[in-house]
């Protein structure tokens, strides 16, 4: 039966995978195992009576265990909400504010993709690092913008830095992804030090975003995926958790069904991309990037997209005196970067204008 060219209950979220629940001991063994060095060995007891509370926890699913009321300016001003989630929304207003200050200069962020440094197993920098030292000291120098760098090196060489995966929300329906995420941290499941909520405000307060990454394996590098999916609700994304009684699921269905405007929270900046690569895929990383940025940002400038090799098909261990060697590239990248300031600049006095900016566009993703 339809109604209304739908199907009936398709509000409903459809069930039928299998649970992923620890049974106690389980559960138990999997957290001790962060403690497995020796040295802990003398606070067995107290790391036991630890793992007690750490199980009371997960068993009664303490998602959010410190909340406090929504307050007047939410739909449901009852509604408790996770003072975690709270203190990132308030980072991305305050960074909002920087974004929309005249007085101030224009910022512009700078992310290095790769996970490639001297300070974890690789024992070497990546040529990613040095590309964005390049763009950095173009914006600075030539340009006089105030620089911020991600370094996203640092989910693989800095204790406690983490991108939790993306849970797909938005894929049940737009409202259920809040803005900002809301799906971490998750105390009980101890996926928690994500690092996304100091990410969005740096991207909320940029007029101008540079990504330089690696191919890896064809794709973008691990780091930048996490990033990209955790982006998702910068486009589209429910500004209130309240509307939808938090992760309710029905509800957030009900909510996009009535009518949702998908709300571009990143409208407005403009965005560069750098993608270098060894022997293949460069020019389709960069499309997909590119492709990727235009449902947020607006691009600077075709000389801000770039694709290039350094040492292809050369031996890895002396792909940095490659780069040396290869100046051009070095001078593409300040270029990109330059195209990028100075579209900033335009835009920011009115000159730069987005074409179709202010059309109603037919479909929303």
């Amino acid at each position: 039966m339809k109604v209304s060219g739908r199907l009936s209950g398709s509000t409903t979220p459809r069930k039928g995978m299998p649970s992923p629940r620890l049974a106690e001991r389980a559960f138990k063994k999997r957290y001790l195992e962060q403690f497995f060095d020796p040295a802990f060995d003398t606070l067995r007891g107290e790391l036991d009576r630890v793992a007690d509370v750490a199980w009371q926890a997960y068993e009664q699913s303490r998602k959010s265990p410190v909340t406090r009321k929504a307050g007047e300016t939410f739909h449901n001003p009852d509604y408790d909400l996770s003072v975690d989630w709270i203190a990132a929304r308030d980072a991305i207003l305050a960074a909002q504010e920087i974004y929309e200050d005249r007085s101030r200069k224009p910022r512009v962020l700078l992310i290095n993709g790769s996970s490639r440094s001297e300070h974890t197993c690789p024992s070497e920098m990546s040529k990613s690092f040095r590309l964005v030292e390049c763009a950095r000291e173009t914006v600075e120098q030539e340009f006089g913008l105030p620089v911020t760098i991600l370094d996203l090196s640092r989910l693989a060489s800095e204790y406690g830095r983490h991108i939790h995966p993306c849970k797909a929300c938005f894929s049940t329906a737009a409202p259920l992804c809040h803005w900002p995420c809301s799906c971490y941290p998750n105390h009980s499941l101890g996926q928690v030090q994500d690092w996304m909520n100091d990410i969005y405000p740096l991207w909320v307060a940029a007029a101008g975003i540079m990504i330089v990454t690696p191919v890896n394996w064809y794709q973008v590098s691990s780091p930048v995926k996490l990033m990209m999916d955790r982006l998702v609700c910068a486009d589209g994304g429910n500004p209130d958790p309240t509307l939808t009684d938090g992760k309710d699921a029905e509800k957030a269905k009900k909510v996009e069904l009535d009518g949702w405007d998908y709300p571009r929270h990143l409208a407005g900046r403009l965005f560069s991309v750098v993608v270098h690569g060894d022997l293949e895929g460069a020019e389709n990383v960069r499309r997909s990037l590119s492709d990727w940025l235009r449902f947020m940002l607006a691009p600077a400038g075709p000389l801000a997209e770039l694709d290039r090799y350094i040492g292809y098909w050369k031996p890895y261990a002396d792909s940095h005196q490659e780069l040396d060697r290869d100046e051009a590239i070095q001078e593409e990248v300040r270029s990109a970067a330059r195209t990028l300031a100075q579209a900033v600049v335009e835009r920011r006095s009115g000159r730069f204008v987005i074409p179709g900016e202010h059309l109603k566009e037919a479909r929303q993703k």
